[in-house]
């Protein structure tokens, strides 16, 4: 994959990037029998409140069915094509299984088209196939991690990321996550192995704000510039700040290193916190 440029016809142009899509070798079209209808709901909930703000708009996407737990062990799958997905950053890979099946699956840098790929405890350790992590080499970078045997996986799954498996002690093992957070693991999850594709993702520069819009996401206002009704930050002439307090949501609530965390019974499976700096 590469990223295109284009020349400075506007100020939106002269730093716009985007992907090249060169690593596709389908039409546009999806695998009909593995999607499903997406509404888009605006930001709201069954009873027409905004729960999520400054979402609406966009361009209309159907939901591609990826197959998360990957548990079709001693039948081989060929990778018929490399498609887009408009719903997440990672590209899909459709399989063709020999019993007839076909699934997606997340798309590994080094997987092409006619590759053979497996799932199982005695399969190769090559990009694409799936094993439990009690079969996988230490040091291997995996992807699509299990947190629960059979559940599918949770983790490692947007473009480039990756983690690392770093130790097997007893019925766990450690995994360093993209993040550089270092957690347990049941040594019976699955995981894929290999480095998720289109890893230049992260540098795409977007260059005005329509495609944003395209995306579903909607003008963000600064609480400086409301009213004192609607913002805490807001009110005061000028750009006064009232004293530079620390930010805090429309709600008063902290919104920069505040702790949200909920589900504190699971702290004891992180080694390692991720590294101060790193999203």
């Amino acid at each position: 994959m590469a990223l295109k440029t284009y020349k400075p016809t506007s100020p939106a142009r002269r730093l716009m990037t985007s992907p090249d899509f060169s690593e596709l070798t389908k039409g546009k079209k999806p695998e009909k029998k593995l999607t499903v209808a997406n509404k888009s709901s605006g930001g709201r909930n069954q009873r027409g409140v905004i729960t999520t703000r400054h979402r609406g708009g966009g361009h209309k996407q159907s939901i591609r069915l990826v197959d998360w737990k990957r548990n079709k062990d001693g039948v081989p799958a060929k990778v018929a094509a490399i498609e887009y997905d408009p719903g997440r950053s990672a590209r899909l890979a459709l399989l063709h299984y020999a019993d007839g099946t076909k699934t997606y699956i997340l798309w590994p840098v080094g997987v092409a088209v006619g590759d053979t790929l497996q799932s199982g405890e005695g399969v190769d350790i090559k990009p694409g196939n799936s094993l439990p992590l009690h079969a996988i080499p230490l040091g291997t970078v995996i992807h699509n991690v299990e947190l629960k045997k059979g559940h599918g996986a949770p983790m490692i799954r947007s473009a480039g990321s990756f983690g690392q498996l770093m130790a097997k002690e007893g019925k766990y093992a450690q995994i360093r996550m993209p993040s550089t957070e270092v957690r347990e693991v049941l040594v019976e999850c699955r995981a894929t192995v290999g480095q998720l594709g289109n890893t230049e993702h992260e540098i795409v520069r977007i260059g005005k704000a329509g495609r944003n819009r395209w995306k579903g996401w909607r003008p963000t206002v600064r609480g400086l510039a409301m009213n004192p009704v609607d913002h805490p930050h807001g009110g005061g002439e000028g750009k006064s700040g009232q004293g530079n307090p620390h930010p805090v949501s429309p709600w008063g609530k902290p919104t920069k290193g505040y702790k949200t965390r909920v589900t504190k019974r699971t702290n004891k499976f992180i080694i390692k916190r991720r590294d101060k700096g790193v999203r």
